[in-house]
C-alpha cells in the first residue's frame, strides 16, 4: 500500500534524501517512489564512484529519456499539425529537444543546482551539455518510476506548456552560418565550408554532406537536400560546439 512506502520511505531515509524527495515533487509534480532513480539522473559521470569498481552516472537514464522525449514530442506534433509534413515535424522536434534548449529548461527547472558532479574535472564540452543530460535522465527516471502515461503528462505539461513558445519556435528562422562567420571573424579564427561528400538518403533524394573547419580543424558535419541546407545544419552544429547560440 502507499501509506506502508511512505512510512518506510520517512522512517529509512536521511534528511538529504527527503529533502531531495520534496524537491523533485516540487519538480516532477508527483512524489517519488523510487529515489534512487532520480538520484541516479542527477549524477553525472564525473561524480566521485564507489570503490565497487562499477561506474554509476546518468548515462543510461539519459539514453532512455532521449528515446521518450523524442517520441511523446513526435506524437504531440504530429496530432498538433495534422497537414504539416514530415520535414516540418522533424525540423519543429530538432528545435525543441536540442541540447541548448534542454540546458536552458533545465536551468529552468533549477536541475542545475541538484547535479552531482566534480567541477574540477569538467570540460568545456561537459559543462555545456551536463544540464540538458540531467533532464533527459530525470525523464527516464519518471518513466520507470511512475510509468509512461505520468512521463508523457510530465513533458508534455510540465516541459512543453511551462517552457516553451511553439509559435515563436516555429517562426524562429535563425542564420546559423552568419552567426558563425561573425564569430569567426571576432575571435580571427579561419572559418571553411566544405562539400565532402553527396549521398541519397532513404527516399531516393540526394543530400549534401558539409564539414566545418575552424582552424584547419574539421569541427562538425550537416546534411541537407541542398549546399545551403547542409551548411547551416553544420553552422548550427558548430554554434552549438562554440556555445555561441
Amino acid at each position: 500500500m502507499w501509506w506502508q512506502r511512505l512510512n518506510k520511505f520517512f522512517t529509512s531515509y536521511s534528511k538529504a534524501d527527503k529533502e531531495l524527495a520534496a524537491t523533485i515533487q516540487q519538480i516532477v509534480g508527483k512524489f517519488p517512489i523510487k529515489l534512487p532513480l532520480y538520484k541516479l539522473a542527477l549524477k553525472h559521470s564525473s561524480a566521485p564512484q564507489p570503490t565497487n569498481g562499477f561506474r554509476e552516472s546518468n548515462e543510461r537514464l539519459e539514453y532512455l529519456g532521449d528515446a521518450l522525449l523524442g517520441a511523446i514530442v513526435a506524437e504531440y506534433l504530429f496530432k498538433k499539425y495534422p497537414f504539416e509534413e514530415e520535414g516540418f515535424l522533424s525540423e519543429i522536434r530538432s528545435r525543441i529537444v536540442n541540447r541548448e534548449m534542454l540546458n536552458e529548461v533545465a536551468q529552468k527547472m533549477g536541475l542545475d543546482s541538484l547535479i552531482q558532479h566534480d567541477s574540477s574535472r569538467r570540460s568545456y564540452t561537459t559543462h555545456r551539455s551536463m544540464n540538458g543530460d540531467a533532464l533527459e535522465a530525470l525523464v527516464g527516471a519518471i518513466y520507470l518510476d511512475q510509468g509512461f502515461l505520468f512521463c508523457q503528462q510530465f513533458v508534455l505539461h510540465r516541459l512543453l506548456q511551462n517552457h516553451y513558445d511553439l509559435d515563436q519556435i516555429i517562426t524562429q528562422n535563425k542564420n546559423f552560418k552568419s552567426t558563425l562567420i561573425q564569430w569567426s571573424q571576432r575571435e580571427n579564427k579561419a572559418l571553411k565550408f566544405e562539400v565532402i561528400k553527396e549521398v541519397n538518403n532513404r527516399k531516393g533524394y540526394r543530400e549534401f554532406v558539409v564539414e566545418i573547419y575552424v582552424a584547419n580543424q574539421a569541427i562538425a558535419q550537416g546534411q541537407g537536400l541542398t549546399k545551403k541546407k547542409a551548411e547551416q545544419a553544420a553552422a548550427e552544429k558548430g554554434c552549438q560546439i562554440f556555445g555561441i547560440i
